[in-house]
């Protein structure tokens, strides 16, 4: 499995749609995170937007699970940017392929 950086880039004009839908996108993360999928995430203390860790077998697979995130269903998110992520030292860096 690889692991992903994942950007979430918030707008002001959606942060009232992400306020009514932030319950079920935690119990989602909550989800993957129970899989093993999600390995952390959180939002940037400006409110700029979040960062997400997944694992996947590749970017089409983590496209996939992006598009079922309640944020992206409700247009919740300004823009999306994902980078492959080697975890060499650290807690996370058990998880690297």
């Amino acid at each position: 499995m690889t692991v992903f950086a994942v950007e979430y880039v918030y707008d002001a004009e959606s942060a009232a749609v992400r306020d009514t839908n932030r319950p079920a996108h935690r119990a989602w993360l909550a989800g993957l995170a129970e899989q093993g999928t999600l390995l952390a995430s959180g939002p940037y203390a400006d409110g700029a937007g979040a960062l997400l860790l997944l694992k996947a077998a590749d970017e089409s697979a983590l496209n996939a699970t992006l598009k079922e995130d309640p944020f992206a269903a409700v247009q919740g998110i300004a823009g999306i940017r994902t980078s492959e992520w080697n975890p060499i030292i650290g807690v996370l860096s058990d998880h690297a392929s």
